[in-house]
């Protein structure tokens, strides 16, 4: 009887964590970039100082998806995008490298490049600053160019050129913060088949109807789990009953 109503328990408590984990995606529905948590449940052996003797479920969140969303187009000039396969390099709080599919970028008042989170953008020797400008473009190779203030409209000048990596995505995990890292700590290289567009962000790659359709089927799961703890409660009483009756 305690091990029926051990997996039943622990099935409920999980599924509650599978249902954080999909209520996630759904939320960030319209989130440009955002990629999508995979959700999984598996049975695990209860270790002790014997043999397990009970199984307990476990709610896991093995990986992300890391598959492309629709691109949007914006007319941004300081919106992109990565076109195909790569990423944006971004320079997170404690100074190392994350990495974002697409940035609606910004200046703030030191002239520092900004991704839409508020992480400057790296470029080829770090952070990118840009000077004062009267227009500014970004290239599919993200060169970075603009016309200076008071310049006439045929003088352009190269600022630099983003960062834009393609590492071996077995070695990429989500953080906390939503931005992508790499798994060993060590900032990708650069590559130079990756390309963006410019005018353009990316979409969220969470589709919401298979996320509903998750999040009604851990629902009902969670209330057959309930129903099971009752019945082992039933049971145990009708079997208290008959023990003082004999």
């Amino acid at each position: 009887m305690d091990k029926y109503l051990y997996v039943a328990m622990t099935g409920a408590s999980q599924n509650a964590l599978a249902q954080k984990a999909h209520a996630n995606n759904l939320a960030n529905l319209s989130t440009n970039g955002f990629q999508r948590d995979l959700e999984q449940a598996r049975s695990m052996p209860v270790f002790g100082d014997s043999f397990p003797a009970r199984a307990f479920a476990m709610s896991e969140r093995p990986g992300t998806d890391f598959a492309p969303g629709p691109m949007v187009q914006t007319g941004r000039d300081l919106d992109v995008a990565v076109s195909g396969d790569g990423w944006v390099a971004v320079q997170t709080p404690d100074g190392s490298e994350g990495y974002v599919r697409t940035a609606s970028m910004n200046i703030d008042a030191l002239g520092v490049l900004r991704a839409g989170n508020g992480m400057p953008v790296m470029g080829n020797s770090g952070p990118i600053a840009v000077p004062p400008q009267s227009q500014i473009e970004v290239g599919e190779d993200g060169t970075i160019s603009i016309r200076a203030m008071g310049e006439g409209p045929r003088v352009v000048a190269e600022v630099d050129r983003i960062k834009l990596v393609n590492p071996d995505l077995k070695n990429m995990t989500k953080g906390p913060d939503s931005v992508i890292h790499t798994k060993d700590g060590k900032p990708a290289s650069v590559d130079g088949n990756v390309k963006v567009v410019s005018g353009f962000l990316e979409g969220s790659n969470v589709n919401a109807v298979e996320e509903m359709t998750s999040v009604l089927a851990l629902s009902k799961q969670f209330e057959l789990h309930i129903k099971m703890m009752t019945t082992a409660k039933d049971d145990d009483q009708a079997m208290a009953r008959v023990l003082q009756n004999s």
